[in-house]
């Protein structure tokens, strides 16, 4: 049977699985990224081997990247990715690796979004949304059973749409944006100080603080709005939403529900199921995975 090995460069650690065709785990490993040394070239490299000489690799397995930034189309690296990982730019993953096949490179919320219609919480769907809420609200969208990638690489950023053309601007100049209302990394503005992450604001507001409840609440009522405006714009038939922020379960889910029947337009009584995701850290090592085996042509 055919296997083919997923590597996913998170901003704290690197993991890496080996898979068969069909999704079905052999082996997994993951180390920290090392960002300030570029220490994740050399640990992805020996990584690498330490899987081809446990598994009897050989030349022809595919190998695909998921990766914070805009990927270029051809697939072959990252064209666009500021800020942070300055090595990654233009970095050339087919020749660090040795191969002779491409080492195509992909979008990490693309390649999360990947494994979950391949073998998580979106499987069997071709029009699914997926949000990731963490520090920030990462996104992508399959349409018609292919990720949308757009003119950039940039489809998929739904944290940056705008929910108030008078806000303030975030980090690309979206004012009022949906990451900013809901991710980890307002929390403390959003409570005036009082909290300083989401699992904080949760906890409070479970205990009966009024003042976190209604912080949180209108976080939730922000993504529920969001939500309506996505589903108006691609009409998926399912969302999934992961990252830590999902941890809150009940708390999320509950609320969120009630602010979508307020929001959701709803042809012919159609309710667009919201559900979680169900790979976890390695949602995009999948993607990964599945999009090497795609790119050289071996399906299931």
């Amino acid at each position: 049977m055919n296997r083919a090995i997923g590597i996913d460069i998170g901003g704290t650690n690197v993991k890496c699985v080996l898979v068969t065709q069909d999704g079905h785990r052999i082996d997994s490993l993951s180390f920290p990224t090392d960002d300030a040394t570029d220490g994740w070239k050399t640990g992805i490299r020996d990584a690498f081997a330490g899987l081809k000489q446990s598994h009897s690799i050989d030349d022809q397995v595919p190998v695909g990247i998921s990766s914070p930034g805009l990927a270029c189309r051809d697939g072959k690296s990252i064209r666009w990715m500021m800020g942070r990982m300055s090595g990654l730019m233009g970095f050339d993953f087919t020749a660090h690796l040795g191969r002779d096949r491409l080492v195509p490179v992909m979008n990490d919320a693309h390649a999360a979004l990947l494994g979950e219609a391949w073998i998580g919480a979106a499987r069997g769907c071709d029009n699914v949304v997926m949000l990731t809420l963490g520090t920030g609200v990462g996104g992508a969208i399959l349409c018609d059973g292919k990720i949308l990638q757009g003119h950039l690489g940039r489809a998929g950023h739904l944290g940056h749409i705008s929910l108030d053309p008078q806000g303030p601007l975030d980090i690309v100049n979206t004012p009022a944006s949906l990451e900013d209302a809901i991710g980890n990394h307002s929390v403390a503005r959003r409570s005036d100080g009082r909290f300083q992450s989401t699992a904080d604001l949760v906890h409070a507001a479970r205990d009966g603080d009024q003042s976190a409840k209604t912080i949180w609440l209108r976080s939730i009522e922000a993504l529920a709005a969001g939500l309506a405006s996505i589903i108006n714009t691609v009409d998926p038939e399912r969302i999934v939403l992961g990252g830590g922020i999902t941890k809150a379960g009940d708390d999320l889910l509950l609320p969120l529900s009630e602010g979508m029947d307020r929001f959701e337009w709803r042809p012919v009584n159609t309710k667009v199921p919201i559900v979680l995701a169900t790979l976890g850290d390695l949602a995009g090592a999948y993607g990964a995975a599945r999009n090497a085996l795609l790119t050289h042509g071996v399906t299931p």
